[in-house]
């Protein structure tokens, strides 16, 4: 009996002490790889974080700010490749990403040939605001995080505000309840993207730093909702009676409001039957595009972009063989090409940018009438943001092309 349980404590010990290299190992890896930024323990409590971690060993997926505005690093497990049946028995399965603003890099306006929706009719989870007094995004798969930084500096420039994004991989069934992620998942993100936020700030030398996020961040609500429930970003459209006509969009995309957000959207859908009936009575006076036959293919997709994110939005893509058409602050107009207007505004002494798309085919239907929709929703906006100095597009802008 004592020689079993010297080999059961020796096995036991043996085991322990495995597991304890595993934990160190990764938090070397981790470290190693994301330059010390993202805390390591958040990302080995997650999920799919379970035996061997592991990070790509080439320079690509290693944060280092010198080599560019944004950078992330990635990090692989043996537990994901097992629960997804890799043929190399790991995967990718954690996104730790920075960046500074400015950054250079434009925000689009969506395309009109946008999916506001599940393309093939499963539920839409749109992005939420992380609350609790951050400048914060919850997703269906991380948490991104944004940080003014007073007196900071990278690699000889002056930063204005960084940002910060924890994400699990294209996660799935294996590591989501309910095709979201779980409770214990989406809270561990929003602590490390705030930690690894504050931690670049302390590395940039800003003043500032985010305080603890919600201990307990909720799920993304389901969408589309029927028009008439709209209660958070698209509240406004509910009050304002459109959907009461066939001619426009009678369900919703929403988030809650919270002005601390960089983009906040309100997506307006017709649907399926909708969108089809209009078309059938149309069809015969307009040139219009095939018969709208994807969930919310006709759409008006609005967004506000606030801050540095104003300062360089583009109305078309960024494409080497096009040339973008800005929307500039202070000014307002529409696309030269697609069915994309846009207004702006001054918010708290930052610039405002708004947009309205329509998707394509909807535009020929109902441009004329989207004026009163575009200044309903801008307005909204505007006054629960206290803004000043709104310039809206001209009316003649709202037509057909």
């Amino acid at each position: 009996m004592n020689v079993l349980l010297c080999l059961a404590a020796v096995v036991a010990i043996g085991w322990s002490g495995r597991e304890i290299w595993q934990v160190v190992d990764g938090r070397r890896q981790i470290d190693e790889a994301c330059d010390g930024l993202v805390p390591a323990g958040r990302v080995l409590a997650l999920s799919p974080a379970g035996g061997t971690i592991t990070h790509r060993t080439s320079d690509e997926g290693m944060i280092d700010l010198a080599d560019g505005p944004s950078q992330d690093c990635e990090i692989f497990s043996s537990e994901a490749g097992e629960k997804y049946g890799t043929d190399s028995g790991e995967r990718w399965f954690f996104t730790g990403a920075v960046g500074v603003l400015p950054s250079g890099t434009p925000q689009v306006a969506d395309d009109p040939l946008e999916d506001l929706l599940d393309p093939y009719g499963g539920p839409t989870y749109p992005n939420q605001p992380l609350g609790g007094g951050i400048a914060g995004v919850v997703t269906d798969s991380g948490v991104v995080v944004q940080l003014p930084c007073a007196g900071g500096e990278a690699d000889g420039r002056p930063v204005k505000a960084l940002w910060a994004r924890a994400e699990l991989y294209d996660p799935g069934a294996p590591f989501t309840e309910n095709g979201q992620l779980s409770d214990h998942d989406r809270n561990t993100l929003a602590e490390t993207a705030v930690i690894t936020a504050n931690n670049l700030a302390g590395r940039l030398g800003c003043a500032g730093r985010l305080p603890d996020p919600p201990p307990d961040v909720p799920a993304l609500p389901e969408g589309p909702v029927p028009a008439s429930r709209a209660e958070g970003t698209c509240a406004w459209y509910r009050e304002a009676g459109f959907a009461r006509d066939d001619r426009y969009p009678d369900q919703v995309l929403e988030s809650r409001t919270d002005d601390r957000a960089w983009d906040e959207r309100c997506g307006l859908v017709l649907s399926e039957g909708r969108a089809t009936g209009l078309y059938l009575s149309e069809a015969d006076d307009r040139d219009l595009p095939v018969t709208p036959d994807r969930p919310g293919e006709w759409f008006v997709s609005l967004h506000t972009y606030s801050g540095e994110d104003a300062k360089n939005v583009q109305l078309t893509s960024t494409s080497l063989d096009e040339v973008p058409e800005p929307a500039t602050p202070g000014r307002a107009g529409r696309s030269t090409e697609d069915p994309i207007w846009w207004a702006s505004s001054v918010c708290a002494g930052q610039p405002q940018v708004h947009t309205m798309t329509l998707g394509l085919g909807y535009d020929r239907v109902a441009a004329p009438q989207m004026e009163k929709v575009f200044r309903a929703y801008v307005t909204d906006v505007t006054d629960r943001r206290h803004c000043t100095g709104v310039v809206f597009p001209k009316t003649s802008d709202f037509r057909a092309l």
